[in-house]
């Protein structure tokens, strides 16, 4: 089955809720995403419809969440969409949108943000994140003294 991902450029309607649930964090915001165009008659940028939607993440990225962004922050979210709906008496009660969000970031193209990387537990496992990084600007001993070789 194909999941339905999306990608959603707003700004952050609602303070994050965070919750710690038994199968870890969890953390719901609404953003807001607003169209906008050119109106060529008034030759002004205007507002068009603005789409909200409930973001859900997990995990990590909900601790990461609840301590980065606020009301009113422009982010953008890639995620899975979930539409739901509810039906009472044979009609339409609600639809909901949701984004169950993979990435959350700040908008760069609306501002500047500055990253800081998460401390990882003390528990003694050593997983592959714990191997340090190369020294990119060292060039290998072994072919630091040869000369480039021309292939024709």
């Amino acid at each position: 089955m194909n999941e339905t991902m999306i990608c959603a450029v707003g700004n952050v309607a609602t303070q994050p809720v965070y919750r710690e649930l038994a199968t870890g964090a969890s953390v719901r915001f609404r953003l807001a995403a607003t169209a906008r165009y050119l109106d060529r008659e008034k030759n002004e940028w205007t507002d068009g419809h603005t789409n909200f939607f409930t973001v859900w993440a997990n995990r990590q990225l909900a601790t990461n969440v609840s301590g980065s962004i606020n009301v009113g922050d422009p982010v953008v979210v890639q995620g899975r969409l979930k539409v739901r709906s509810e039906m009472r008496e044979g009609q339409s009660a609600w639809t909901s949108a949701d984004i169950d969000a993979v990435a959350i970031g700040h908008d760069l193209a609306r501002g500047t943000s500055a990253f800081r990387r998460t401390q990882r537990p003390e528990n003694g496992v050593a997983g592959p994140s714990a191997q340090p990084e190369p020294a990119w600007e060292t060039p290998p001993s072994e072919t630091a003294d040869q000369e480039p070789v021309a292939v024709t």
